[in-house]
């Protein structure tokens, strides 16, 4: 079959679990009113609980108007973009939903950034308001930025009173050197506080017409793997889309009646689509962390009876060894996920030896509204992240070019469907690249090295741009490090090509090893465990110990850092 027929066949809709369909129909509704339909439908039901502390329905709904009255008095208006400078918490929840119902943009901003890296994000998004967490207000003043309204809300505003202390002492503990403003500082600063304004305005928001497929929603920044980061243009069609695509594609779950661990963080597109947003579209309760603290979350699993639970390999690493994970029946959950980065075949194995239950791998990027592919719940497969979701088409090409490479050889990943973001703002040339067209559709080039197998399913190698070139030879990043990880005295590794006159690139490893092995364990040693696994032109050349290594803000290795830092020395 020619390549190109190959995928624009689909092989994966025979895989698909029954009644999950080849495509689907985007309701032309925007976020607000996809989730106002919700919360007339389930007004008593539970929404949020926040440590304790139970918000239903009905309530989220008269507070989400009350802030979105609120902010229309303060000047925000639609096509104005409002920043959301917060932890996981009731404010973000009410604060994301508000300013799109007066069809402003939102545009999450990271809790650990510093303060030149918010600046870039506010100028860069153009944004006009900001509801910041009171604790990094000093980041705001620093950043310098010009803003039309700052509102500042706490932590505990939204905690059970016994544990308003406990939750400031954490976070001020966690935020060292940082110190929340007074309310009389505030006050005399022209600042805003996000309780006196929610409980000070009617619930009277103004009727907003928002067009669906044009009118844009969300404005996530990447994580800025190659210079600063840039934003992905998401419209309201392009979530609700997602929505949609999911909700088909794991029938399993019933609106209405499911409950979500909410520990992801919503300013990162897997935390605030994959989890807030969907589940608070399908009536689901959310438990929501402001930080992943491990045993806090296994006992509301078991004490909220959680039906999924969403993670990344790294918690799933640490799982699968600590002492608590069995208070949890892992395997009566109807969908345990991992996402954000690849997972390693000893962590799966572990992980299912362990609790008797799978991971379902998925995949997606900012720019797919968080999610293009997912393996069905029936039919894993191992060393895949699954199948494309209904409506979107995959397909590799050449890394260098747009023709269709024959089905199980390696290139890059192109995507097409609903779901796409529109561009990335204010980056024309980016744009250019990244969205293409081949043969008269729309394709996104994803920049990852991607193989699809005969039954339809997709096998990730690596980012294109960690391709290590040694002496000619083609060398996967992730390979090395699946090998590094199988060594039973390695805890984490990340692998990086180092610029080379000769060689053009040689590989590097940066090795973390478990507590009782460091100092007993040599590199040459390590590098033996490689040439036994590993071609001889795949063997890292330099091994350097290190006792952690640079993490990204979803807790995956960061090989860019680590580049850095290899060429710099």
């Amino acid at each position: 079959m020619d390549p190109k027929e190959a995928y624009l066949s689909k092989p994966w809709l025979k895989y698909y679990p029954e009644g999950v369909p080849e495509d689907v129909d985007v309701p032309n509704v925007s976020v607000p009113e996809l989730f106002d339909g919700v919360a007339e439908k389930y007004g008593g039901k539970t929404a949020l609980i926040f440590y304790g502390s139970k918000i239903s329905y009905a309530k989220l709904k008269d507070l989400i108007d009350r802030f979105a009255t609120a902010l229309h008095r303060l000047g925000v208006k639609k096509g104005d973009t409002v920043s959301l400078y917060l932890l996981n918490c009731p404010q973000y929840v009410i604060a994301y939903f508000a300013a799109l119902k007066l069809g402003a943009k939102i545009t999450p901003i990271s809790p650990v950034y510093t303060s030149q890296e918010v600046r870039h994000q506010l100028e860069d998004s153009e944004a006009s308001t900001i509801v910041c967490e009171d604790i990094l207000y000093d980041n705001v003043e620093k950043a310098g930025v010009s803003l039309k309204n700052v509102i500042l809300t706490n932590i505990g505003d939204y905690l059970p009173a016994i544990k308003r202390l406990f939750g400031r002492k954490a976070l001020a503990k966690a935020y060292k050197g940082m110190e929340a403003p007074s309310v009389e500082r505030a006050k005399a600063s022209g600042l805003h506080l996000f309780q006196d304004l929610v409980k000070n305005t009617p619930p009277d928001p103004p009727q907003v017409t928002i067009d669906p497929e044009k009118d844009i929603a969300a404005l996530p920044y990447t994580g800025g793997t190659t210079g600063l980061p840039k934003a992905a243009i998401l419209t309201h069609r392009n979530m609700v889309a997602l929505q949609a695509q999911m909700l088909a594609f794991w029938p399993i779950f019933e609106e209405g009646k499911e409950v979500g661990i909410a520990f992801l963080p919503f300013f990162h597109i897997y935390g605030q689509v994959v989890v807030m947003l969907s589940g608070l579209v399908q009536g689901s309760t959310l438990v929501l962390f402001t930080t992943p603290d491990l045993d806090e979350i296994l006992s509301a699993m078991e004490r909220y009876q959680a039906s999924a639970f969403y993670g990344v390999p790294t918690l799933f690493e640490y799982l699968k060894e600590y002492e608590k994970t069995d208070r949890v029946n892992w395997k009566k959950l109807k969908l345990i996920a991992c996402g954000a980065d690849t997972l390693h075949e000893s962590t799966i194995q572990g992980w299912e030896r362990r609790t008797g239950a799978k991971i379902l791998e998925g995949y997606g990027m900012t720019e797919t509204t968080a999610v293009s592919h997912s393996t069905p719940y029936n039919r894993p497969k191992a060393g895949s992240f699954g199948v494309p979701l209904p409506g979107v088409t995959g397909a590799i090409v050449d890394v260098d070019g747009t023709d269709f490479v024959p089905v199980g050889e390696v290139g890059e990943l192109i995507l097409n469907g609903p779901n796409i973001m529109q561009g990335y703002w204010k980056r024309s040339k980016e744009t250019d690249e990244s969205l293409v067209e081949i043969e008269g559709r729309k394709w996104l080039r994803t920049g990852d090295l991607v193989r699809m197998d005969e039954e339809g399913y997709f096998h990730f190698f690596d980012r294109k741009r960690d391709l290590i070139k040694y002496k000619g030879y083609s060398v996967f990043a992730r390979h090395v490090e699946e090998v590094l990880y199988g060594h039973p005295q390695i805890k984490a590794a990340g692998v990086v090509g180092v610029p080379d006159p000769a060689a053009g690139q040689i590989i590097k490893a940066y090795v973390v090893l478990q507590s009782e092995a460091r100092g007993k364990v040599s590199e040459e040693e390590i590098m033996e465990f490689c040439r036994q696994r590993l071609a001889h032109y795949k063997v890292p050349k330099i091994i350097e110990f290190r006792g952690e290594l640079p993490k990204t803000d979803v807790g995956k290795v960061s090989r860019r850092e680590l580049r850095e830092e290899a060429e710099e020395s």
